[in-house]
């Protein structure tokens, strides 16, 4: 169990990579608040936990309201009496080109991607800080690191969640908060549904590994760096890729 008794809140935990590494912290033991902008899922979520004899709450929230986050720090506070891991996996895109980009999908991206994981981050470190100790996961992109066409909104913020994750991997590192950011290649999630075969089959073909990543691979990575294992690890960006990058 390398997460015992250690509470976690998972934003976009309702979905996809969130909601696989919810399942997978409850397997080794963590203490669980999913939070998400989706009501329905999120509950069905937190049930299905309960059903595996995990300790889990929802909460829903839109990590672009500060307010919706406040309440879902004082939730995980109230509920466990401490916030151990924060993963901030919540993200949405609004692809398009530079020229034909409208303003409100840079904003909504924004709001969301980069934003919200500031906000979420400022007031889970407050409690943290005052255990002394906490761990803090922030999902970027491979995009973040070497650019995308036609994500120029999506491709800032994960940039922006790198430069974040090294500056306060400094700032509360002295404070025993730990710090990291997981970059993944192609995932086979629900925004990849949309995506056409031919596409996907350029998306593996492109992977040296010939296969394109599943939602539990992320998962495994963000349980790593959640736990003791990973207790020298601070201000790192572990591309979880197949090799896409490198």
């Amino acid at each position: 169990m390398r997460l015992q008794d250690k509470v976690a809140i998972l934003t976009g935990g309702a979905n996809g990579i969130g909601r696989e590494t919810a399942f997978l912290f409850a397997e080794h033991g963590a203490k669980l608040v999913i939070a998400d902008y989706d009501e329905t899922t999120g509950q069905q979520t937190v049930e299905a936990l309960r059903a595996k004899g995990a300790e889990a709450e929802f909460v829903r929230a839109d990590v672009s309201q500060r307010e919706d986050v406040q309440r879902l720090v004082e939730t995980a506070v109230r509920r466990f009496q401490r916030i151990d891991v924060l993963v901030n996996n919540a993200g949405i895109t609004r692809d398009g080109f530079l020229v034909k980009l409208d303003p409100e999908q840079w904003e909504q991206v924004i709001s969301i991607n980069l934003t919200g994981v500031f906000t979420c981050t400022q007031l889970v470190a407050g409690v943290m800080m005052q255990q002394g100790n906490g761990v803090i996961l922030n999902a970027a992109s491979v995009v973040g690191l070497y650019g995308n066409i036609g994500q120029t909104n999506y491709a800032a913020t994960k940039a922006g969640v790198i430069g974040m994750t090294k500056t306060w991997a400094k700032e509360l590192g002295p404070k025993g908060i730990r710090v990291n950011a997981v970059a993944p290649g192609f995932i086979v999630t629900g925004m990849t549904d949309k995506v056409p075969d031919k596409v996907l089959e350029q998306m593996q073909a492109h992977t040296p590994l010939r296969r394109l990543g599943q939602p539990r691979d992320i998962a495994n990575a963000y349980l790593f760096l959640a736990s003791d294992d990973a207790s020298f690890i601070n201000g790192t960006v572990l591309s979880v890729d197949g090799g896409l990058t490198f």
